[in-house]
């Protein structure tokens, strides 16, 4: 392990860690609100006002996980910040049924019960993060630390999003604007610093934000750089990273409505190892993102009628060993509009809406990857929940129309081409409470998803997986029929979430071998072309959490999925094995040496896959143990906050079924994480 990065910062929390003259208790620095903020102004996706109880969001349409029989969830900002990490993915692992597809730790993709990729919808404050995720070397653009917290829809969410969302939707939704309406205006600094050994990793965060009257900002800045990701047997060249991500938003908020501008940017440069068949080779990758955002509603009546726009422009570079060796250029631009009217606070309440999306696709480069391409969709949906009794009833339809052309492109062998789709999505589901602390939920859906880019007209290499692949323009919408049931427990001691579903995806597109080969530079790679077969995942979800005594609190999780092609009778690929997780965390709400104090304890097992699809490379069961402690205190009149995590606290070497770099590589070994945060 290297500690020379945390140097500094580890002086500095001992300093802290002396005994404090005792202060009066305030809320931690790094989550807390200015004292004269509570909520108020938000981003549209996410509006605090009334008829928008707060909850899982989707399409302007706020669901509490608690009432409804969706499968949904919510990490919130305290267990948000413990994962510090870069990637969106890694953060929201500690849910279940929630999983990483890792290409090294900057690029993660979200497993929503064994769906990846373009079958996982990812937004950033309800609006949709177009990308090249179809990719091995892309990832939703959506910083974690940006995140207020993070909504979770396990199962078809068609009906809130159209495509795409066919194995779920992860909705990062960013803190609420401040508001001083009737009090004084104030303003709000906070700092914040860490450090990662495993990766000689520094960053660091500062976000400004005030009020004055109905009207409040925030400012929020995030720099990262890291070095080569380490392993117990040593570095693994080529996998350091930059980033420089943000947000500006201002918005205006009144009791009849609001309106919110925001604009985010996500970008950096990061360095992958790519898998061979001679040697692992070395890629640069530059990538950027930026969105623009506007948002109101107002009342009128029992009705919050609801606009939302957002432009956003994705573009990626690769290049070889050396900046002038330029692989790829795309760039992907998304202009989003959706129209919405929400009805009723109580036993019945509902939202309509109407949505439209065009996109254009522009290839650069010496190599294409995928042709030129422009994209529009135009939908309506509407999702309604009714309260009787002890039961709560959820019901929703969409209708989708979605035209695709692409030009022609000589390098890769394709005319002029265009399609056209029309799709329907249902949702339905019931919960029934048997007691005050025992419910039931059931639900069911039809979703869908059209054919990506790349898996319609591919011809090239795929340097990540070691193979050639070809499009197939004559490859159809997937569709799938998922249902859930589960039973939920809320006690005051005890939370219980125990899952089972079953999801049957009618056309699953994949790559499959067509025995011939193709020599590209020193490589003779296997040809595969992308073709569909119906397929099924099935499996279950528990979560526990148990306040065994005042200062003691336990957790376990765990989850399954096994999928496979019912036309060949084989594994599907990239599907997660068994996961277990206990945990045990203390706390100290006042102790003499400090305002608050944690410590947390967490044992982390995964299985062997042993059912693998020809495009699977075996890993081994490995069990890791993890460690996160946390304090506040008050400092020169100052709220501070000190973190500590390490993953991995054994340095046991380990290879991830789910990770890119397993063919060549261990994953990282011990990572020792010091983060202070306080108000200035």
């Amino acid at each position: 392990m290297s500690g020379n990065p945390l140097a500094a910062l580890l002086g500095l929390a001992l300093w802290l860690a002396a005994p404090p003259a005792r202060a009066e208790a305030t809320p931690a620095a790094a989550d807390s609100s200015a004292p004269a903020a509570p909520r108020g102004v938000t981003g549209a996706g996410d509006s605090s006002t009334p008829a928008a109880p707060r909850g899982v969001t989707g399409a302007g349409a706020a669901i509490d996980p608690e009432r409804t029989p969706l499968p949904a969830s919510v990490l919130a900002a305290e267990r948000l910040r413990r994962a510090q990490t870069v990637s969106l993915a890694r953060a929201i692992e500690s849910l279940s049924g929630v999983r990483t597809l890792s290409t090294g730790e900057q690029i993660g993709k979200p497993v929503l019960r064994g769906a990846s990729g373009p079958r996982a919808l990812v937004l950033e404050n309800g609006y949709r993060l177009e990308d090249y995720s179809w990719s091995d070397e892309d990832a939703p653009s959506a910083d974690p630390r940006i995140a207020d917290h993070v909504d979770v829809i396990r199962g078809p969410a068609s009906v809130l999003y159209g495509s795409d969302a066919l194995g779920g939707a992860v909705n990062a939704v960013p803190a609420d604007l401040p508001d001083a309406r009737g009090r004084d205006p104030f303003t709000r600094t906070v700092l914040e610093a860490y450090g990662a050994s495993n990766n000689d990793e520094l960053g660091g965060a500062l976000r400004f934000e005030g009020a004055s009257g109905a009207l409040g900002g925030r400012l929020l800045i995030v720099g990262r750089s890291g070095g080569d990701l380490h392993t117990p047997d040593g570095a693994i060249p080529h996998t350091g990273f930059g980033a420089g991500n943000g947000e500006a938003a201002l918005g205006v908020r009144t009791a009849q409505g609001g309106a919110t501008l925001r604009y985010a940017h996500n970008g950096g440069e990061f360095e992958l190892r790519e898998a061979g068949t001679t040697a692992p080779a070395q890629t640069t990758h530059r990538l950027g993102d930026d969105r623009i955002q506007l948002g109101g509603d107002f009342m009128l009546g029992a009705l919050r009628f609801e606009a939302r726009a957002q432009w956003q422009g994705h573009a990626r570079i690769v290049r070889g060993g050396t900046p002038e060796s330029e692989q790829s250029r795309l760039r992907l631009d998304t202009y989003a509009l959706d129209l919405l009217a929400h009805h009723g606070t109580g036993a019945v309440r509902g939202t309509l809406g109407v949505s439209g999306l065009a996109q254009t696709n522009d290839t650069r480069g010496p190599i294409p990857v995928v042709p030129d391409a422009r994209m529009h969709s135009a939908a309506g949906f509407g999702l309604e929940e009714i309260e009787l009794g002890r039961w709560s009833l959820l019901g929703g339809a969409r209708f989708d129309q979605r035209h695709l052309e692409t030009d022609d492109n000589a390098n890769l062998g394709l005319p002029d081409q265009a399609r056209d789709d029309q799709e329907v999505s249902v949702n339905a589901g019931a919960l029934y409470r048997v007691t005050a602390v025992v419910a039931l939920a059931a639900s069911a859906g039809r979703g869908w998803r059209a054919p990506s880019l790349f898996e319609s007209y591919a011809n090239g290499p795929r340097p990540g997986e070691v193979r050639f692949e070809l499009g197939n323009p004559d490859l159809e919408p997937e569709h799938n029929f998922e249902a859930d049931a589960g039973v939920r427990v809320r006690h005051p001691r005890l939370t219980l979430d125990v899952t089972g579903f079953v999801n049957r995806i009618e056309r699953f597109i994949y790559p499959a071998a067509t025995g011939d080969t193709r020599v590209v530079g020193s490589e003779t790679l296997p040809v595969y072309e992308y073709t569909q077969a119906d397929a099924r995942l099935a499996g279950g979800e528990l979560a526990v959490e148990w306040k065994a005594a005042a200062p003691v609190t336990a957790r376990a999780r765990a989850d399954y999925v096994n999928g496979r092609n019912l036309d060949l009778d084989q594994p599907l690929a990239w599907v997660p094995p068994l996961r277990a997780v206990l945990g045990v965390e203390g706390h100290a709400t006042s102790p003499s040496w400090a305002e608050s104090a944690r410590l947390g304890l967490e044992v982390e097992h995964v299985s062997e896959q042993t059912e693998l699809s020809p495009l699977d490379t075996p890993a081994d069961a490995y069990t890791l143990l993890h460690l996160d402690a946390g304090m506040t205190r008050r400092v020169g009149g100052r709220n501070i906050e000190i973190y500590l995590r390490v993953h991995n606290v054994a340095d046991h070497a380990y290879r991830s079924f789910l990770s890119r770099y397993k063919r060549f590589a261990d994953d990282p070994g011990r990572n020792v994480v010091l983060r202070l945060s306080t108000d200035l």
